[in-house]
């Protein structure tokens, strides 16, 4: 009623007509039998008369004589039309066009079509009562799959709405998801990120699978070799046994190596053996391409291996992965020979082997080496070399690979990989990662881009701490 008032304004002072639609005939839409009532402005009378030819306009006056020099063709009023309606509209279905303007659905696909290809508007799904899994836009992928999805019987939930209109409505949904996050301390954060890592839960999980959930969530972190069956993995798990971990291992669902290249002291060259604080990082398998593709291929260049260390790496290269006792038979070297070789390689993150038993058996000096011994005498955990398995060589990138960046894939699975790590993730939380991962402003690329498709939450989280944060939605 307020419209109103102000509408017969213009009406009385020859500026704005209306036009009433003749109903559709059957089978041509949702809007057959409708009657609609358009206001529209007088300049642009040409364009509705085009579409509407046997409607008069009340009060029945012409356009100005500048607005009737083009001759419009249907299909061209008819774009002209639904491009000031979408304007204004934000998401609308084509029935719900079809309803307003009281013109064929068919037609209005045509137009729609058309605009589409222009860049002016967008189709998709984009509010939540709408079957739309998130509250915002799509993303490009999402958009195009719901496009060829088939829908449901006599419904059709494509909606479409003007691309400018659309970013608008996108940034403030993500204003508005920002607005409702409360920063809370740094100590909150910590106790956060003890409960998130299993640190604090009760009760504690336990068993192999227990122990690959630890390691997925931990993979591609270097920590002292010593100190992950002696401080990280047990403090995660309750009653945590060697076991787990070389089963894993042994089954090919995780591995371990060196990631960092060494730093190789002033005025040396070589490198020392394994030691107890030497950086071990443990991977999956399914994830060990990405870390692999950020390492810097320097070790084998940079770095002079002994004799007795390239002899097992050449015969590792040729014969491919290969127990202790045929690398003994191999290379011809003696038992503790073979064994500094093997430690000299995997301290410069060249070698790993099928179990984490190589490891510990390259950390315990041969002397103090024996098997962990349960009820009635029972051997649970072995140190000995011959125990670890398979040794390999651990692949490494070319070295005219190395000044290139990583590729976007390989940029956003680390990016997944951190969140999933910290739960929340921002630079300084960053701080004690290796220095080999992108680069912040690479990570910030896909965190933005993942907030974009509603998979993630940005804002601030933990006060105290500049830049942008951004968290998993649980």
């Amino acid at each position: 009623p307020v419209w109103q008032v102000f509408f017969d304004a213009l009406i009385a002072a020859r500026r704005a007509v209306t036009i009433c639609t003749l109903p559709l005939p059957p089978g041509e839409g949702r809007g057959e039998g409708v009657r609609v009532t358009l206001w529209l402005a007088v300049e642009r009378l040409p364009m509705l008369q085009a579409i509407y030819p046997d409607v008069a306009p009340t009060p029945p006056l012409e356009a100005p004589a500048e607005f009737t020099t083009r001759a419009w063709t249907k299909e061209e009023a008819l774009i002209e039309l639904v491009r000031g309606q979408l304007q204004g509209l934000g998401p609308v279905t084509t029935a719900q066009l079809a309803q307003r303007l009281g013109v064929a659905q068919g037609a209005l696909d045509l137009a729609l079509t058309a605009l589409e290809g222009e860049g002016f508007a967008m189709r998709g799904r984009f509010t939540p009562n709408n079957d739309s899994p998130h509250p915002h836009s799509l993303s490009q992928g999402e958009r195009e799959a719901s496009r060829e999805a088939p829908s449901a019987p006599g419904k059709n939930n494509t909606e479409w709405c003007e691309r400018r209109l659309l970013a608008r409505i996108h940034r403030y949904t993500i204003e508005r998801l920002r607005a409702e996050i409360e920063p809370l301390p740094a100590a909150d954060f910590l106790r956060f990120l003890f409960r998130w890592q299993g640190l604090t839960s009760e009760p504690r999980a336990e068993g192999p699978q227990a122990l690959a959930a630890v390691v997925e969530q931990l993979e591609g972190f270097e920590a002292a070799a010593a100190a992950w069956e002696a401080d990280i993995l047990p403090a995660r798990l309750q009653h945590y046994d060697p076991e787990w971990l070389d089963s894993l291992c042994l089954s090919g669902r995780v591995l371990w190596a060196r990631l960092t290249p060494p730093k190789l002291a002033a005025g040396k060259d070589k490198i020392s053996a394994p030691v107890r604080t030497t950086p071990i990082a443990l991977v999956t398998r399914p994830h060990s391409a990405p870390w692999q593709k950020l390492v810097a291929a320097r070790q084998a260049d940079a770095l002079r291996l002994s004799p007795r260390a390239q002899g097992v790496a050449d015969y590792l290269r040729t014969h491919g992965a290969s127990f202790f006792d045929d690398i003994l038979a191999g290379s011809g070297l003696m038992k503790s020979q073979a064994e500094e070789a093997l430690a000299e390689l995997v301290g410069a993150g060249l070698l790993h082997a099928d179990s984490f038993a190589g490891l510990r058996a390259l950390l315990v000096p041969s002397d103090k080496r024996r098997a962990v011994r349960g009820p009635r005498g029972r051997r649970l955990h072995a140190y000995g070399i011959a125990e670890a398995g398979r040794w390999t060589l651990t692949p490494r990138p070319a070295p005219a690979t190395t000044s290139a960046p990583p590729d976007p894939e390989t940029v956003e699975q680390i990016a997944r990989l951190l969140l999933r790590r910290y739960g929340v993730v921002f630079k300084r939380v960053l701080e004690r990662e290796a220095d080999w991962l992108p680069p912040w402003y690479e990570l910030l690329r896909v965190y933005r881009r993942l907030e974009a498709r509603g998979e993630i939450r940005g804002g601030r989280f933990v006060a105290g701490f500049s830049g942008e944060q951004y968290a998993l939605p649980e």
